[in-house]
C-alpha cells in the first residue's frame, strides 16, 4: 500500500513538472513578444518621425486610386497576419480569402533596411459614414532617402498581385457594329468568357529546348519596359506559329495567356469588313493581352476577303498598333510559302516557331502526359517507326491515347497500327535549320501542306478556336448572317 502511495505520488510530480515546463515555456513565447514591443516603443522615443495620411477617399469625394493599392501592399505584408486583429475578406475567386488589418491595428514592414509601420485609422460610426486612413509613419532622417522608392516598391507589388488575381477571359468579335464602349473601355463588338484551358507550357509537347526559349523570351518581354521605352519602340511582342493542323499551335497560344496571365483577344476576320474596321477592333482591345488571327494564310488566299494585306500590315505594325502597350501579337498558319514576305519581315515578326508532326520526342511527351508512361517496352518500337518516316500529328496520337487511356499497352498499339495501316504521313522530306529569333532555333520541314486530316484530340477542345464555336448563336443573334460552321473530324481507335 506504501509502495502504490510512493508511485503515484512520483506519477503526480512528473504530471506536475511537464505542465510546469510547458507553462514557462509558453509563457516565454510571451515574454519575447511582449519584450519586442517593449523595445520598439523605447526604440521610437529616441527618433523623430514624419507621418504621411493616404485617406480612402480625396477632397472630391472621389476614390483614391493609391489608397487601393496600399491597402491590398499592406494585406499582403507578413506581419498583417501577426497583428491583433484581423478580418478575413473573400477574394473575386472561390478559393480566395485575403487578410486585411483591422481598424487602429498597426503593422510593421522592412525596405531598404529601415522599419517602416502602417496604421489603419477609422472614422465615423457605422460603415456608411466611416472614412478610413491609412498612416505611414517614417524617420525623418530616412524619408529623402526611401519615401519615393517606397512607394514605387508598392506600385510594383501590387501590380503583380492584381496580375495573379486576375481572372484571364477569351474575348471574339462579333459582327455587330456599335460604337458604344462598356465602363471598362472595351468595345461592345467584343462579347468574352472566362479562359479557363487547363494547358500550360510545361504540358505542352514541344522540344525542350526550344521550351525553355520561348519562356525566357516571354519573361525577359515582361522584364522590358523601360528598354523599349528606351529604344523609343511599343511594347510588344509578335510570334509567327506555322504548321499542319493538330500540331499544338492553338494550345500553345493557350499556354503563352495562362504564363503571361493575360486576356486572349481572337480576331474573327470573317467578322471584319474592311481595313477601318480592323483598326478599330485593335483600337478597342487593353494592354496585358494576347491578340490572335488564325490560318491568316487561309483568309487571305480566299478571293471573297475583305481585308487588303497593306490592311495586316498596318494591324501588325502601324500607327494603330502604337495605340497601346504590353501585347503579344500571334498570328498562326498552317503554311507560309505564299505568304507575302512583308508579312514576315522583322519588326513586323519577332519570334516564328514552327509546330512539326510528331516526332518520337514528342510522343514520349504525350505519353507521359495522356498515359503516365515514362517507358514502356513498345517504345523502341515506335521509335523504329518515326525513323522510317512515317508520323501522325500530336493531336491524332492524343486522340488515339484518350480513347485508350484505361489501357497503355493497347493505347500504344493502336498508336502503331495507325502509324502503319497508311494513315501517318511521309516525313522524308529534306529538312533545313532556320531562324526563329537570335535566341530560338528548331528544325523545320519544307513539306508545309495542309492537306494532312484535320483532326483535333479531345484535349484542345477548350483551346481559342474551339471557344469560338460557344458563340455561334451569339453572331447569329446579332448580326442575323450565317454562321460559320466549324468542321471536326476525329479519329477512335477502339
Amino acid at each position: 500500500m506504501v509502495l502504490f502511495s510512493t508511485s503515484f505520488l512520483v506519477f503526480i510530480f512528473v504530471i506536475f513538472c511537464v505542465f510546469l515546463i510547458f507553462r514557462v515555456f509558453f509563457r516565454s513565447i510571451s515574454l519575447l513578444y511582449l519584450f519586442k514591443r517593449f523595445f520598439i516603443s523605447i526604440d521610437d522615443r529616441f527618433h523623430v518621425y514624419q507621418f504621411y495620411k493616404v485617406p480612402e477617399f480625396n477632397n472630391n469625394f472621389e476614390e483614391n486610386q493609391l489608397y487601393k493599392k496600399v491597402s491590398t501592399y499592406v494585406s499582403s505584408l507578413a506581419s498583417t497576419e501577426d497583428s491583433d486583429f484581423a478580418n478575413l475578406i473573400s477574394g473575386n475567386k472561390s478559393n480566395e480569402i485575403s487578410v486585411q488589418l483591422d481598424s487602429n491595428q498597426i503593422v510593421y514592414d522592412t525596405f531598404l533596411s529601415t522599419r517602416i509601420s502602417w496604421k489603419n485609422e477609422e472614422k465615423g460610426g457605422d460603415r456608411n459614414n466611416c472614412c478610413r486612413t491609412l498612416v505611414l509613419k517614417i524617420k525623418k532622417r530616412d524619408k529623402r532617402r526611401i519615401l519615393r522608392p517606397y512607394l514605387q516598391h508598392i506600385h510594383t507589388v501590387t501590380d503583380e498581385i492584381a496580375l495573379r488575381r486576375k481572372e484571364i477571359k477569351l474575348f471574339t468579335n462579333t459582327s455587330e457594329h456599335h460604337d458604344h464602349r462598356h465602363n471598362n473601355g472595351t468595345s461592345g463588338r467584343w462579347k468574352s468568357i472566362p479562359f479557363t484551358h487547363p494547358t500550360n507550357l510545361d504540358t505542352v509537347a514541344m522540344d525542350s529546348d526550344l521550351k525553355d526559349k520561348v519562356k525566357s523570351d516571354l519573361e525577359s518581354f515582361l522584364k522590358s519596359k523601360q528598354y523599349y521605352h528606351k529604344l523609343g519602340r511599343v511594347w510588344k511582342r509578335s510570334y509567327l506559329l506555322h504548321g499542319q493542323p493538330g500540331t499544338g499551335k492553338s494550345s500553345f497560344i493557350a499556354a503563352m495567356a495562362k504564363f503571361l496571365n493575360y486576356d486572349i483577344y481572337d480576331i474573327d476576320l470573317s467578322n471584319v469588313t474592311d481595313d477601318s474596321d480592323l483598326k478599330l477592333l485593335l483600337l478597342s482591345t487593353t494592354n496585358r493581352s494576347v491578340i490572335v488571327i488564325e490560318d491568316l494564310d487561309r483568309f487571305l488566299n480566299e478571293k471573297s476577303t475583305t481585308i487588303s494585306v497593306s490592311g495586316i500590315l498596318s494591324f501588325m505594325d502601324g500607327v494603330f498598333s502604337c495605340c497601346g502597350e504590353e501585347r503579344i501579337m500571334v498570328i498562326t498558319m498552317n503554311s507560309k510559302e505564299k505568304i507575302d514576305p512583308a508579312i514576315l519581315r522583322p519588326g513586323r515578326i519577332d519570334v516564328q516557331i514552327y509546330f512539326p508532326l510528331c516526332d518520337f520526342n514528342a510522343f514520349k511527351t504525350l505519353a507521359n502526359s495522356y498515359l503516365g508512361l515514362k517507358d514502356h517496352k513498345l517504345f523502341p518500337q515506335v521509335e523504329e517507326i518515326f525513323q522510317n518516316g512515317l508520323t501522325l500529328s500530336p493531336a491524332e496520337i492524343g486522340e488515339i491515347m484518350i480513347v485508350n487511356r484505361s489501357s497503355p499497352s493497347r493505347a500504344l498499339k493502336s498508336v502503331i497500327t495507325a502509324l502503319q495501316d497508311g494513315r501517318g504521313s511521309s516525313s522524308n522530306a529534306k529538312r533545313k535549320s532556320i531562324s526563329l529569333h537570335p535566341s530560338i532555333s528548331t528544325r523545320e520541314r519544307e513539306d508545309d501542306s495542309s492537306d494532312s486530316p484535320k483532326v483535333i484530340c479531345r484535349e484542345s477542345v477548350h483551346t481559342v478556336r474551339e471557344f469560338r464555336k460557344l458563340y455561334g448563336l451569339l453572331r447569329l443573334k446579332s448580326s442575323g448572317r450565317k454562321s460559320i460552321s466549324y468542321d471536326i473530324t476525329s479519329e477512335k481507335e477502339g
